[in-house]
């Protein structure tokens, strides 16, 4: 038998209500589920969608290494590196600090008008980043990378490097999102202590078997040992059939 008209209307309002609550609870559960996921880092990313996973590899196919420089652009230290990578025809990736491109434009566009490539290396190079909420990561990594790209008059910033190699699977997600891709590195110089010029080239010489990505810095503190060493490790490199790439994107 059928069920009066007015039956049939308040049936069917109780079961949107309660589809509606249903949805809502799903919602909820979500969101609990998915731990420490910021709502800022689930936005719809600009620009193009790169990997995740931190690089190391080089562009160019066979023996080759990239070189990669840390913690700039400075005033004193850019200008002598810049001199070295031209005299041996080497390019390299320049892993910059947002407030140091904003401060030094001329230098982020001499790179840039040199061939080489940019890097997003975090506003504060904080080391813990890896320890710090995602909103944190994300404002650190996309406030650079605009100051980087706005010096540099729209080149895009290819890469990001966290700050010590402070990555966490947010920070890597929020980069490659906004097309940069997570950059590592096998060789660490450690020239930032200053070990002396001999030290740096035989970390290089003794671990560029293991993988491609040299890591060297021209800010930070006196840079005098990286030039040095890099005047001498450039045509050592060459001479031993290493070509000088960049990382992959």
């Amino acid at each position: 038998m059928a069920l009066p008209k007015r039956h049939r209307n308040r049936i069917a309002a109780t079961a949107a209500v309660l589809a509606i609550a249903g949805g809502t609870l799903a919602v909820a559960v979500n969101d609990r589920e998915s731990g420490s996921t910021s709502r800022a880092a689930e936005r719809p990313a600009a620009g193009r969608t790169v990997s995740q996973e931190i690089e190391h590899l080089p562009e160019d196919s066979g023996k080759a290494v990239n070189l990669t420089i840390d913690d700039g652009p400075d005033p004193t230290w850019t200008p002598k590196v810049l001199n070295v990578l031209k005299e041996y025809g080497a390019k390299a990736t320049f892993c910059m600090t947002g407030p140091n491109a904003q401060k030094h434009p001329d230098l982020v566009k001499q790179v840039v008008a040199a061939g080489h490539r940019l890097c997003d290396h975090s506003m504060s190079h904080d080391t813990r980043m890896d320890k710090k909420p995602v909103e944190y990561q994300e404002k650190e990594i996309l406030d650079a990378r605009k100051l980087i790209e706005d010096a540099s008059g729209g080149e895009p910033v290819r890469y990001y490097r966290a700050p010590g190699g402070a990555f966490t699977p947010d920070s890597r997600r929020i980069a490659a999102g906004h097309g940069m891709r997570p950059l590592g590195w096998n060789v660490d110089t450690k020239d930032f202590e200053r070990p002396g010029v001999q030290k740096i080239l035989d970390t290089v010489r003794r671990e560029v078997g293991k993988g491609p990505t040299i890591l060297m810095h021209d800010a930070g503190g006196p840079r005098t040992q990286t030039v040095e060493a890099l005047g001498r490790l450039l045509p050592e490199l060459k001479q031993e059939g290493y070509a000088f790439s960049f990382p992959r994107t």
